[in-house]
């Protein structure tokens, strides 16, 4: 490799009186050994060092690569002075701009060094309970930052200290400027700190239009991969200023609810007669509950009887009563519906469209495919078998009912 010191003796066989060729000369020779010793580290000796590195030698070799080009930038730094005729001011400027591109040559190698780290640590089984991007990302903000005021003082040739203390005044400018990572920083803090977030959460948050998965999580941003596969984009600080829903209980629990209501035509809501609550019978659901029920009333009413009450007073099934029982003891029976959460089948409040007849337990898995078809099963025998207890279901009047009116 051509020495630098030997630039001066090259130069000095040239001929008199062509200053600017030899300092072209000299800057070629320059360029010339920068570039042999920058081929030299990256294409050789770094290859070499590259095999011998485990299977994250990819993830290295970018950092390495970068660092590589520190070689010819200080031998660029060191030769320029030994280049004839070159003016003392642009071999200033030459050293001051190699400075700082040394700075940020450290500063970009370093800034991979962290997303290693952190691609490193999104292995780990815990994770997605507690990311580090948010932190990785403020550590290199502050990096960068003050890498910016070491570039702007070489290149000033200022001591950085100096440069520091003129930010003080501008304290109030750099707070409002930083606002939003300010908030976003804290935001990211209280929801690691609290495990309100972690990437695979399915959230809703509707006045942002978001509902889906989460699938990154960073200083400003949170993304959020909505069921239409559309992105939406989440300030992190809004996550603490608003409120949303995150469907994880769910998903740890192992069941998800179904809360639908039938609504029953209440004109055909009426007792049933001793005939129809022997057809009862035919459902093997409902045999303990039949008995059970049976074996009550005759005790209640041998008591009136007894007392000389007036027969209106006894009590009797009900073909509501009875379906309601039908629907416990179906869903006890399900395969597929959880017996470990709440289950229950209950009337509500009457109203203009019929009584609701509510449904509420959890099926046994939470995937989403699974749920509706385990809803959809359910409610499909529900409403087919609803016409043999005497009952019909309430809905308002179409055209069909209409015109069958007008033909009649």
């Amino acid at each position: 490799m051509t020495d630098i010191a030997s630039i001066p003796t090259a130069l000095s066989l040239l001929p008199e009186g062509a200053p600017w060729l030899e300092t072209s000369i000299g800057l070629c020779l320059l360029a010339a050994v920068a570039f042999l010793a920058h081929l030299l580290v990256r294409k050789i000796i770094l290859r070499l060092a590259l095999r011998l590195l485990p299977d994250d030698g990819a993830a290295l070799a970018g950092i390495a690569g970068r660092l590589s080009a520190i070689v010819p930038a200080i031998i660029v730094a060191r030769g320029v002075g030994a280049v004839p005729h070159l003016p003392d001011a642009a071999v200033a400027v030459a050293r001051n701009v190699v400075s700082a591109f040394v700075i940020l040559t450290v500063m970009l190698a370093v800034s991979g060094a962290l997303d290693l780290a952190n691609q490193l640590y999104q292995r780990r089984p815990d994770a997605a309970s507690r990311p580090i991007k948010g932190y990785v990302q403020v550590v290199k903000m502050l990096l960068f930052a003050g890498a910016a005021i070491l570039i702007v003082a070489a290149l000033m040739e200022q001591s950085p200290l100096l440069l520091l203390s003129g930010l003080g005044a501008m304290a109030a400018v750099l707070m409002l400027v930083f606002k939003d990572t300010i908030l976003s920083l804290v935001a990211s803090v209280q929801l690691t700190s609290n495990d309100m977030l972690r990437v695979g959460d399915w959230i809703e948050m509707p006045q942002l239009n978001a509902d889906g998965d989460v699938i990154d999580i960073a200083l400003h941003t949170v993304k959020v991969q909505n069921w239409d596969k559309t992105i939406t984009t989440i300030p992190t600080h809004r996550l603490i200023a608003e409120s949303y829903k995150n469907w994880r209980g769910m998903r740890e629990a192992g069941g998800r609810r179904i809360k639908r209501s039938l609504s029953i035509d209440q004109t055909s809501i009426r007792f049933l007669t001793g005939e129809e609550r022997q057809a009862m019978r035919r459902f093997a659901l409902i045999d303990d509950y039949l008995d059970r029920k049976r074996a009550e009333l005759d005790r209640w009413n041998e008591r009136l009887a007894a007392a000389g009450r007036d027969p209106v007073n006894d009590r009797r099934a009900t073909n509501i009563g009875t379906f309601r029982a039908y629907v416990v003891a179906y869903l006890r029976s399900h395969a597929r519906v959880s017996q470990d959460m709440t289950m229950l089948v209950r009337q509500l409040q009457p109203g203009p469209q019929g009584l609701p007849l509510e449904i509420y337990c959890f099926t046994a898995t939470t995937a989403w495919a699974d749920y509706e078809s385990i809803q959809a099963d359910i409610f499909d025998h529900l409403l087919a078998i609803l016409p043999e207890f005497g009952l019909r279901l309430f809905q308002e009047p179409s055209g069909q009912d209409v015109r069958r009116l007008l033909a009649a």
